[in-house]
Protein backbone atom coordinates (compact mmCIF):
# COMPACT_ATOMS: atom_id res chain seq x y z
CA UNK A 1 0.00 0.00 0.00
CA UNK A 2 1.31 3.31 -0.95
CA UNK A 3 1.75 6.69 1.03
CA UNK A 4 -1.50 8.00 0.08
CA UNK A 5 -3.48 5.41 0.64
CA UNK A 6 -1.95 4.71 4.35
CA UNK A 7 -2.55 8.83 5.20
CA UNK A 8 -6.24 8.15 3.62
CA UNK A 9 -6.57 5.38 6.32
CA UNK A 10 -5.08 7.47 8.98
CA UNK A 11 -7.42 10.90 8.50
CA UNK A 12 -10.37 8.62 7.98
CA UNK A 13 -10.14 6.97 11.47
CA UNK A 14 -8.88 10.36 12.60
CA UNK A 15 -12.46 11.77 11.70
CA UNK A 16 -14.32 8.27 12.42
CA UNK A 17 -12.62 8.13 16.32
CA UNK A 18 -14.79 10.77 17.62
CA UNK A 19 -17.61 9.72 15.81
CA UNK A 20 -16.95 5.66 17.30
CA UNK A 21 -16.14 6.99 21.07
CA UNK A 22 -20.24 9.18 20.77
CA UNK A 23 -21.64 5.84 19.62
CA UNK A 24 -20.10 3.91 22.76
CA UNK A 25 -20.76 6.47 25.08
CA UNK A 26 -24.05 6.94 24.21
CA UNK A 27 -24.86 3.37 24.56
CA UNK A 28 -23.10 2.73 27.81
CA UNK A 29 -22.87 5.60 29.74
CA UNK A 30 -19.34 5.13 30.32
CA UNK A 31 -16.41 7.47 28.59
CA UNK A 32 -12.95 5.85 30.64
CA UNK A 33 -13.57 2.21 29.04
CA UNK A 34 -15.27 3.57 25.63
CA UNK A 35 -12.07 5.44 25.07
CA UNK A 36 -9.74 2.38 25.58
CA UNK A 37 -12.50 0.07 23.37
CA UNK A 38 -12.04 3.08 20.71
CA UNK A 39 -8.26 3.17 20.54
CA UNK A 40 -8.35 -0.93 20.18
CA UNK A 41 -10.63 -0.74 17.53
CA UNK A 42 -8.40 1.92 15.50
CA UNK A 43 -5.13 0.29 16.00
CA UNK A 44 -6.98 -3.39 14.90
CA UNK A 45 -7.99 -1.40 12.21
CA UNK A 46 -4.83 0.70 11.29
CA UNK A 47 -2.99 -3.18 10.81
CA UNK A 48 -5.88 -4.95 8.94
CA UNK A 49 -7.24 -2.17 6.75
CA UNK A 50 -3.99 -1.82 4.92
CA UNK A 51 -4.06 -5.57 3.79
CA UNK A 52 -7.56 -6.35 3.71
CA UNK A 53 -8.55 -2.72 2.08
CA UNK A 54 -10.85 -0.65 4.13
CA UNK A 55 -14.54 -1.97 4.35
CA UNK A 56 -17.52 -0.68 3.22
CA UNK A 57 -19.19 1.32 6.33
CA UNK A 58 -15.78 1.98 7.99
CA UNK A 59 -17.65 3.52 11.04
CA UNK A 60 -20.21 0.66 11.30
CA UNK A 61 -16.69 -1.41 11.30
CA UNK A 62 -14.88 0.23 13.67
CA UNK A 63 -17.82 0.44 16.23
CA UNK A 64 -18.98 -3.12 15.51
CA UNK A 65 -15.19 -3.89 16.72
CA UNK A 66 -14.97 -1.43 19.29
CA UNK A 67 -18.36 -2.92 20.73
CA UNK A 68 -17.46 -6.35 21.29
CA UNK A 69 -14.29 -4.79 22.94
CA UNK A 70 -16.48 -2.51 25.71
CA UNK A 71 -18.16 -5.90 26.32
CA UNK A 72 -15.01 -7.77 27.01
CA UNK A 73 -13.84 -4.80 29.33
CA UNK A 74 -17.38 -4.91 31.04
CA UNK A 75 -16.98 -8.03 31.88
CA UNK A 76 -13.59 -8.26 32.84
CA UNK A 77 -14.13 -5.21 34.90
CA UNK A 78 -16.78 -6.96 36.62
CA UNK A 79 -14.74 -9.70 37.72
CA UNK A 80 -12.93 -7.28 39.82
CA UNK A 81 -15.16 -5.09 40.78
CA UNK A 82 -18.27 -5.93 42.83
CA UNK A 83 -20.53 -2.32 42.28
CA UNK A 84 -19.37 -2.72 38.65
CA UNK A 85 -20.36 -6.21 37.96
CA UNK A 86 -23.42 -4.85 39.51
CA UNK A 87 -23.94 -2.51 37.77
CA UNK A 88 -22.73 -3.55 34.57
CA UNK A 89 -25.33 -6.12 35.16
CA UNK A 90 -28.31 -3.76 34.38
CA UNK A 91 -26.94 -3.23 31.11
CA UNK A 92 -29.12 -6.41 28.49
CA UNK A 93 -25.94 -6.02 26.38
CA UNK A 94 -23.87 -7.43 29.50
CA UNK A 95 -26.32 -10.42 29.76
CA UNK A 96 -27.21 -10.94 26.33
CA UNK A 97 -24.17 -10.60 23.73
CA UNK A 98 -26.18 -11.46 20.63
CA UNK A 99 -28.24 -8.35 21.51
CA UNK A 100 -28.44 -6.07 18.58
CA UNK A 101 -25.35 -3.25 18.54
CA UNK A 102 -25.38 -0.03 18.42
CA UNK A 103 -26.61 1.29 15.04
CA UNK A 104 -24.70 4.08 13.52
CA UNK A 105 -26.11 7.50 14.22
CA UNK A 106 -25.63 10.31 11.80
CA UNK A 107 -25.39 13.37 14.33
CA UNK A 108 -21.66 14.16 14.60
CA UNK A 109 -21.03 13.91 18.72
CA UNK A 110 -17.52 15.68 18.34
CA UNK A 111 -19.26 18.61 20.04
CA UNK A 112 -20.70 16.54 23.47
CA UNK A 113 -16.94 14.95 22.93
CA UNK A 114 -15.38 18.15 23.45
CA UNK A 115 -17.79 19.64 26.25
CA UNK A 116 -16.75 16.08 28.17
CA UNK A 117 -13.10 16.63 27.79
CA UNK A 118 -13.26 19.70 29.07
CA UNK A 119 -15.71 19.48 32.50
CA UNK A 120 -14.72 21.29 34.66
CA UNK A 121 -12.87 18.41 37.55
CA UNK A 122 -10.36 18.54 35.02
CA UNK A 123 -6.84 20.67 34.89
CA UNK A 124 -6.50 22.88 32.11
CA UNK A 125 -3.87 20.28 30.77
CA UNK A 126 -5.54 17.21 31.03
CA UNK A 127 -8.94 18.76 29.92
CA UNK A 128 -5.86 19.41 26.45
CA UNK A 129 -4.74 15.81 26.51
CA UNK A 130 -8.11 14.19 26.87
CA UNK A 131 -9.48 16.56 23.69
CA UNK A 132 -6.28 15.69 21.45
CA UNK A 133 -6.91 11.53 22.58
CA UNK A 134 -11.21 11.90 22.34
CA UNK A 135 -11.57 14.13 19.63
CA UNK A 136 -8.31 14.87 18.13
CA UNK A 137 -8.00 11.33 17.29
CA UNK A 138 -4.06 11.33 18.25
CA UNK A 139 -2.51 8.26 20.16
CA UNK A 140 -0.92 8.58 23.40
CA UNK A 141 2.89 8.42 21.77
CA UNK A 142 2.11 11.47 19.41
CA UNK A 143 0.24 13.81 22.29
CA UNK A 144 3.25 13.01 24.24
CA UNK A 145 5.81 14.17 21.46
CA UNK A 146 3.72 16.99 21.16
CA UNK A 147 4.31 17.80 24.88
CA UNK A 148 7.55 16.46 25.19
CA UNK A 149 6.92 13.94 27.70
CA UNK A 150 7.29 10.36 27.78
CA UNK A 151 4.30 8.32 26.60
CA UNK A 152 4.31 6.51 30.00
CA UNK A 153 3.50 9.74 31.76
CA UNK A 154 1.05 10.87 29.51
CA UNK A 155 -0.52 8.03 29.36
CA UNK A 156 -1.32 7.93 33.47
CA UNK A 157 -2.31 11.53 33.16
CA UNK A 158 -5.03 10.62 30.75
CA UNK A 159 -5.87 7.62 32.65
CA UNK A 160 -6.63 9.77 35.96
CA UNK A 161 -8.18 12.26 33.78
CA UNK A 162 -11.29 9.26 32.47
CA UNK A 163 -10.88 8.17 36.26
CA UNK A 164 -11.60 11.83 37.55
CA UNK A 165 -14.14 12.35 35.21
CA UNK A 166 -16.01 8.47 36.26
CA UNK A 167 -15.93 9.57 39.80
CA UNK A 168 -17.83 12.93 39.39
CA UNK A 169 -20.33 11.44 37.14
CA UNK A 170 -19.88 13.33 34.26
CA UNK A 171 -22.48 12.47 31.58
CA UNK A 172 -22.85 12.24 27.98
CA UNK A 173 -25.01 14.59 27.39
CA UNK A 174 -25.40 18.52 26.60
CA UNK A 175 -24.78 20.72 29.52
CA UNK A 176 -27.33 22.43 31.21
CA UNK A 177 -28.15 25.57 29.82
CA UNK A 178 -27.34 27.90 32.13
CA UNK A 179 -23.59 25.88 32.45
CA UNK A 180 -23.35 25.81 28.54
CA UNK A 181 -21.39 29.75 28.61
CA UNK A 182 -18.75 28.66 30.64
CA UNK A 183 -18.15 25.05 28.87
CA UNK A 184 -18.02 26.92 25.93
CA UNK A 185 -14.90 29.03 27.14
CA UNK A 186 -13.57 26.35 28.55
CA UNK A 187 -13.53 24.48 25.27
CA UNK A 188 -12.55 27.75 23.18
CA UNK A 189 -9.30 28.03 25.97
CA UNK A 190 -8.64 24.63 24.94
CA UNK A 191 -8.75 24.71 21.76
CA UNK A 192 -6.48 28.07 22.08
CA UNK A 193 -3.70 26.29 24.24
CA UNK A 194 -3.50 23.61 21.79
CA UNK A 195 -3.09 26.45 19.03
CA UNK A 196 -0.49 28.33 21.17
CA UNK A 197 1.54 25.59 21.66
CA UNK A 198 1.84 24.17 18.60
CA UNK A 199 2.18 27.92 16.84
CA UNK A 200 5.19 28.10 19.63
CA UNK A 201 6.72 25.18 20.47
CA UNK A 202 7.28 25.06 24.83
CA UNK A 203 10.88 23.30 24.11
CA UNK A 204 12.42 21.17 21.56
CA UNK A 205 14.73 21.97 18.46
CA UNK A 206 11.50 23.29 15.67
CA UNK A 207 10.06 26.56 16.91
CA UNK A 208 6.11 24.80 16.29
CA UNK A 209 4.25 21.33 16.14
CA UNK A 210 2.30 21.80 12.83
CA UNK A 211 0.70 18.54 14.26
CA UNK A 212 -1.12 20.58 16.85
CA UNK A 213 -2.05 23.88 14.74
CA UNK A 214 -3.86 21.85 12.23
CA UNK A 215 -5.59 19.69 14.85
CA UNK A 216 -6.58 22.65 16.50
CA UNK A 217 -7.60 24.32 13.52
CA UNK A 218 -10.18 21.19 12.56
CA UNK A 219 -11.47 20.59 15.60
CA UNK A 220 -12.40 24.60 15.79
CA UNK A 221 -14.08 23.91 12.20
CA UNK A 222 -16.15 21.55 13.75
CA UNK A 223 -16.96 23.81 16.72
CA UNK A 224 -17.84 26.31 13.95
CA UNK A 225 -19.92 24.93 12.15
CA UNK A 226 -22.00 23.52 15.18
CA UNK A 227 -22.12 27.28 17.01
CA UNK A 228 -22.38 29.01 13.68
CA UNK A 229 -23.91 32.54 14.95
CA UNK A 230 -21.44 32.26 17.74
CA UNK A 231 -18.98 35.47 17.18
CA UNK A 232 -16.32 34.20 20.01
CA UNK A 233 -15.47 31.13 17.71
CA UNK A 234 -15.60 32.76 14.66
CA UNK A 235 -13.16 35.14 16.07
CA UNK A 236 -11.40 32.11 17.24
CA UNK A 237 -11.62 30.77 14.19
CA UNK A 238 -10.14 33.68 12.19
CA UNK A 239 -7.38 34.57 14.31
CA UNK A 240 -5.88 30.71 14.28
CA UNK A 241 -6.46 31.18 10.31
CA UNK A 242 -4.65 34.49 10.32
CA UNK A 243 -1.94 32.93 12.46
CA UNK A 244 -1.54 30.26 10.78
CA UNK A 245 -0.99 32.04 7.26
CA UNK A 246 1.88 33.04 8.17
CA UNK A 247 3.42 29.84 9.06
CA UNK A 248 5.88 29.12 6.39
CA UNK A 249 7.32 32.61 6.36
CA UNK A 250 8.28 32.41 10.12
CA UNK A 251 11.41 30.31 9.93
CA UNK A 252 14.15 29.96 7.47
CA UNK A 253 15.78 27.65 5.80
CA UNK A 254 17.81 26.05 8.96
CA UNK A 255 14.78 26.73 10.85
CA UNK A 256 16.11 30.01 12.33
CA UNK A 257 13.06 32.35 13.91
CA UNK A 258 12.02 35.10 11.29
CA UNK A 259 10.36 38.04 13.12
CA UNK A 260 7.35 39.25 12.02
CA UNK A 261 8.51 42.72 10.22
CA UNK A 262 11.49 40.70 8.87
CA UNK A 263 8.89 37.74 7.34
CA UNK A 264 8.70 37.60 2.81
CA UNK A 265 4.93 38.58 2.74
CA UNK A 266 4.64 36.66 -0.47
CA UNK A 267 5.03 33.67 1.23
CA UNK A 268 1.89 33.92 3.46
CA UNK A 269 -1.42 31.92 2.39
CA UNK A 270 -3.63 34.43 0.74
CA UNK A 271 -6.39 31.70 1.13
CA UNK A 272 -6.32 31.28 4.63
CA UNK A 273 -6.15 35.33 5.43
CA UNK A 274 -9.03 35.30 2.51
CA UNK A 275 -11.20 33.11 5.17
CA UNK A 276 -10.08 34.49 7.96
CA UNK A 277 -10.70 38.01 7.17
CA UNK A 278 -14.28 37.21 6.27
CA UNK A 279 -15.21 35.29 9.54
CA UNK A 280 -14.04 37.97 11.43
CA UNK A 281 -15.63 40.85 9.54
CA UNK A 282 -19.13 38.66 9.83
CA UNK A 283 -18.62 38.27 13.37
CA UNK A 284 -17.33 42.16 14.13
CA UNK A 285 -20.29 42.79 12.64
CA UNK A 286 -22.70 41.28 15.83
CA UNK A 287 -21.03 43.91 17.99
CA UNK A 288 -20.47 41.46 20.52
CA UNK A 289 -17.00 41.82 20.66
CA UNK A 290 -14.94 39.41 22.78
CA UNK A 291 -11.36 38.46 23.22
CA UNK A 292 -10.79 36.80 20.07
CA UNK A 293 -12.80 38.47 17.45
CA UNK A 294 -10.76 41.24 19.26
CA UNK A 295 -6.89 39.63 18.47
CA UNK A 296 -8.35 38.23 15.23
CA UNK A 297 -9.21 42.05 13.95
CA UNK A 298 -5.30 42.90 14.91
CA UNK A 299 -4.19 39.76 13.41
CA UNK A 300 -6.56 41.08 10.50
CA UNK A 301 -4.49 44.26 10.30
CA UNK A 302 -1.63 42.71 10.08
CA UNK A 303 -2.58 40.67 7.37
CA UNK A 304 -3.74 43.41 5.24
CA UNK A 305 -0.40 45.82 5.85
CA UNK A 306 1.39 45.53 2.02
CA UNK A 307 4.42 46.15 3.98
CA UNK A 308 5.88 46.13 7.49
CA UNK A 309 6.07 49.54 7.23
CA UNK A 310 2.41 50.04 6.43
CA UNK A 311 1.85 48.83 9.46
CA UNK A 312 -1.52 50.43 11.20
CA UNK A 313 0.32 50.53 14.59
CA UNK A 314 -1.58 53.18 16.04
CA UNK A 315 -5.05 51.19 15.27
CA UNK A 316 -3.17 47.61 16.39
CA UNK A 317 -2.15 49.58 19.87
CA UNK A 318 -5.83 50.98 20.36
CA UNK A 319 -7.47 47.11 20.07
CA UNK A 320 -4.74 45.94 22.30
CA UNK A 321 -5.91 48.59 24.85
CA UNK A 322 -9.53 47.73 24.26
CA UNK A 323 -8.27 43.93 25.10
CA UNK A 324 -6.55 44.45 28.10
CA UNK A 325 -9.59 46.06 29.88
CA UNK A 326 -11.56 42.94 28.65
CA UNK A 327 -8.96 41.00 29.84
CA UNK A 328 -6.84 42.06 31.72
CA UNK A 329 -4.09 39.55 32.00
CA UNK A 330 0.09 40.05 31.64
CA UNK A 331 0.75 38.40 28.21
CA UNK A 332 -1.92 41.06 26.21
CA UNK A 333 -0.06 44.03 28.28
CA UNK A 334 3.20 43.11 26.91
CA UNK A 335 1.90 42.32 23.57
CA UNK A 336 0.35 45.96 24.15
CA UNK A 337 4.17 47.17 25.04
CA UNK A 338 4.98 46.09 21.52
CA UNK A 339 2.44 47.57 19.98
CA UNK A 340 2.70 51.20 21.60
CA UNK A 341 6.63 50.87 20.84
CA UNK A 342 5.85 50.33 17.20
CA UNK A 343 3.32 53.36 17.05
CA UNK A 344 4.59 55.83 18.67
CA UNK A 345 8.21 54.85 19.31
CA UNK A 346 10.63 52.53 21.36
CA UNK A 347 11.26 55.28 24.12
CA UNK A 348 7.60 55.47 25.11
CA UNK A 349 7.51 51.71 24.91
CA UNK A 350 10.09 51.50 27.50
CA UNK A 351 8.54 53.65 29.76
CA UNK A 352 5.28 51.78 29.37
CA UNK A 353 6.94 48.36 30.21
CA UNK A 354 8.31 49.90 33.36
CA UNK A 355 5.11 51.30 34.27
CA UNK A 356 3.16 47.98 33.68
CA UNK A 357 5.92 46.09 35.02
CA UNK A 358 5.88 47.90 38.68
CA UNK A 359 1.73 47.16 38.26
CA UNK A 360 2.00 43.30 37.37
CA UNK A 361 5.51 42.04 37.79
CA UNK A 362 5.98 40.58 34.74
CA UNK A 363 9.51 39.28 35.82
CA UNK A 364 8.28 37.44 37.96
CA UNK A 365 5.62 36.13 36.40
CA UNK A 366 6.12 32.06 34.79
CA UNK A 367 4.31 32.81 32.20
CA UNK A 368 5.58 35.95 30.76
CA UNK A 369 9.05 36.30 32.71
CA UNK A 370 11.14 35.09 29.60
CA UNK A 371 8.89 37.44 26.88
CA UNK A 372 9.14 40.48 29.60
CA UNK A 373 13.34 40.12 28.73
CA UNK A 374 13.23 39.35 25.12
CA UNK A 375 10.31 42.87 24.71
CA UNK A 376 12.95 44.80 26.83
CA UNK A 377 15.58 43.67 24.57
CA UNK A 378 14.54 44.88 21.96
CA UNK A 379 13.63 48.07 23.13
CA UNK A 380 16.75 49.03 24.81
CA UNK A 381 18.67 48.34 21.36
CA UNK A 382 16.08 50.58 19.85
CA UNK A 383 16.99 53.04 22.38
CA UNK A 384 21.09 52.72 22.33
CA UNK A 385 21.28 50.62 25.47
CA UNK A 386 24.11 48.18 24.02
CA UNK A 387 24.97 46.57 27.48
CA UNK A 388 21.50 46.91 28.86
CA UNK A 389 20.13 44.68 25.49
CA UNK A 390 22.85 42.53 24.97
CA UNK A 391 22.30 41.22 28.50
CA UNK A 392 18.80 40.97 28.12
CA UNK A 393 18.75 39.03 25.36
CA UNK A 394 21.10 36.80 26.93
CA UNK A 395 18.96 36.19 30.36
CA UNK A 396 16.23 35.92 27.41
CA UNK A 397 17.79 32.76 25.78
CA UNK A 398 18.85 31.09 29.08
CA UNK A 399 14.64 30.86 30.00
CA UNK A 400 13.27 29.18 26.97
CA UNK A 401 13.52 25.47 26.39
CA UNK A 402 12.44 25.99 22.65
CA UNK A 403 16.24 25.96 20.54
CA UNK A 404 14.96 28.00 17.89
CA UNK A 405 13.99 30.90 19.88
CA UNK A 406 17.36 30.32 21.97
CA UNK A 407 19.37 30.65 18.66
CA UNK A 408 17.73 33.75 18.08
CA UNK A 409 18.02 35.81 20.85
CA UNK A 410 21.80 34.28 21.62
CA UNK A 411 22.93 35.27 17.80
CA UNK A 412 21.05 39.29 18.75
CA UNK A 413 22.95 39.43 21.65
CA UNK A 414 25.90 38.31 19.76
CA UNK A 415 25.45 40.94 17.42
CA UNK A 416 25.56 43.64 19.13
CA UNK A 417 28.81 45.76 19.14
CA UNK A 418 30.19 48.35 20.84
CA UNK A 419 30.23 50.98 18.29
CA UNK A 420 27.13 49.80 16.64
CA UNK A 421 24.68 52.82 15.96
CA UNK A 422 21.24 52.22 17.82
CA UNK A 423 18.53 50.72 15.20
Amino acid sequence: MGAAAEQTIEDLLRTEAPQVLGALVRRFSRFDIAEDAVQEALLVASRRWPVEGIPVGPRSWLIRVAYRRMIDMVRSEQSARRREEEAGLADPAVLDPSAPEPGVMDQDDSLLLLLLCCHPTLSPTSQVALTLRAVGGLTTGEIAHAYGSAESSMGTRISRAKQRLKESGARFVPPDPAELPARLEAVMQVLYLIFNEGYTATAGRRLERVELTEEAIRITRMLSSARPDDAEVAGLLALMLLAQSRRTARTGDEAELILLEDQDRSAWDQELIAEGVTLIESAWKQREVGPYQLQAAIAAVHAQAPTADETDWPQIAGLYLWLERLTPTSPISLSRVVAVSKAYGAQRGLALLDDLERTYRFSENPLTRQRELSVRAHLLESVGDRPGAQAAYRAAAELTENEAEQRYLQGRAAAIQPDEPAR
